[in-house]
Formats: structure tokens, C-alpha cells, sequence
């Protein structure tokens, strides 16, 4: 362990934490994201069913945040971190103009996909027929989409700018919490 990670241990309970992360970000960055991934989306989607069942008088479904945690687990985790990587390596920092292609590849291009995975998914995880998939998409994407542009465009420029690039996913999954309350319940 180096030297300011041994400090950070010696310290508060949150500092213990951020080491302890620290720590499994170096030694296994994808699973450590993935997890990280997983228990964010999982609450996201209990935040959805807490707020809608203050309005509503239902039980809280555990099926669908165990949904959410294995599409953070399998898919946002993993893929985010990749695609981070792979877009330092497309248009490195030094290049001209880079934060805005980053970001313009990022909301025009991995968005829209990103989304559509993610309808394709739950529908797969909820069991459903590719005509349940045809009807929510139609119903739920564009508007799933124009929130995703609305949200995630000053997300995604603060997070490519300022972020260091080991936190990228991490940030993301931390403001995902909310959004993912968001597709939670559009998705019904």
C-alpha cells in the first residue's frame, strides 16, 4: 500500500472508505466499478418505488432493484469504464477542442445507445416478448432520451473536465442514482 493510501487507513471512518476504494480500484478497477455500479442503480431504483409509494399506497417490489444492480453489475459498470478509457485514447486531451468532442460523442452517439440497452435489457430481465420491448420504446425512449441530453450534458462536461479519470464511473453512478429513479419509472 503507498504511503498516502496507509495515511488515509489511519484516519475517520470516510477516509478508511476512500482508501479501502482507492485500494480496489487499483487492484481490480473493473469489478470494483461494476459493484459500485450495481448497489447505485439498485438504489435508484428502490428511490423510485419509496417516492412513488409515498404517493401511492403499494408494497416496494424487490425485483426491481435487483434488476437494476445486474444491469449496473453486468452492463453500466463495466461498460462506463471502458468507454472512458477508450475515449481518452480516441481524442486525447491535447487535442483541439477535445472536451467537446468527448462530450459530443458521448450525449449524440453512446446515449442513445446506452438507452436502448438499457430498454432492452429490463425488458429481457422482466421476462418480457419483444412486443412488450416495441411499445415501451415507442412510448418511453424519445422522451427517455430528450431528459438523458437535458441531465447528463452538464453531468458528462463537468465529469469529462474535472474528473479525474479513476472517479469517472463512480461520479457518474452517484448522479445516476437519481436518474436511474427516473427510468425506473418510465420504464413501466
Amino acid at each position: 500500500m503507498s504511503p498516502a493510501l496507509s495515511k488515509l487507513e489511519s484516519g475517520p471512518l470516510p477516509q478508511k472508505l476512500l482508501a479501502r476504494y482507492l485500494l480496489l480500484l487499483r487492484l481490480y478497477p473493473v469489478l470494483t466499478k461494476a459493484v459500485s455500479s450495481a448497489i447505485l442503480s439498485a438504489l435508484g431504483s428502490l428511490l423510485s418505488q419509496v417516492i412513488e409509494k409515498s404517493h401511492k399506497k403499494r408494497s416496494l417490489d424487490l425485483w426491481g432493484p435487483l434488476r437494476f444492480a445486474i444491469y449496473g453489475l453486468v452492463f453500466t459498470g463495466p461498460l462506463s469504464h471502458y468507454f472512458y478509457l477508450y475515449l481518452e485514447q480516441l481524442i486525447p486531451s491535447d487535442v483541439p477542442l477535445a472536451v467537446v468532442k468527448r462530450l459530443l460523442l458521448d450525449r449524440l452517439v453512446v446515449a442513445p445507445a446506452f438507452l436502448a440497452l438499457f430498454f432492452f435489457i429490463m425488458n429481457l430481465l422482466e421476462g418480457k416478448d419483444t412486443s412488450a420491448f416495441v411499445k415501451r420504446v415507442k412510448s418511453g425512449y424519445w422522451p427517455a432520451l430528450k431528459m438523458n441530453w437535458k441531465m447528463w450534458t452538464p453531468v458528462q462536461f463537468v465529469n469529462l473536465n474535472y474528473v479525474p479519470m479513476q472517479f469517472q464511473v463512480l461520479f457518474g453512478n452517484l448522479v445516476a442514482l437519481v436518474w436511474f429513479a427516473y427510468l425506473a419509472s418510465v420504464k413501466k
